[in-house]
């Protein structure tokens, strides 16, 4: 066995951080993409 998996430092779900940060990261390009398309919708 590996020695690292005796002492982990964190035993949450990984499945729970990779679903925050998905949703973290669609968050932020999807409001990048909406205030880009407000612009363009302002400025023509």
């Amino acid at each position: 066995m590996n020695e690292f998996e005796h002492d982990v430092q964190s035993k949450r779900n990984d499945f729970v951080d990779s679903g925050v940060g998905f949703v973290v990261a669609f968050g932020f390009f999807s409001s990048i993409f909406i205030i880009a398309t407000v612009i363009d919708f302002i400025a023509s």
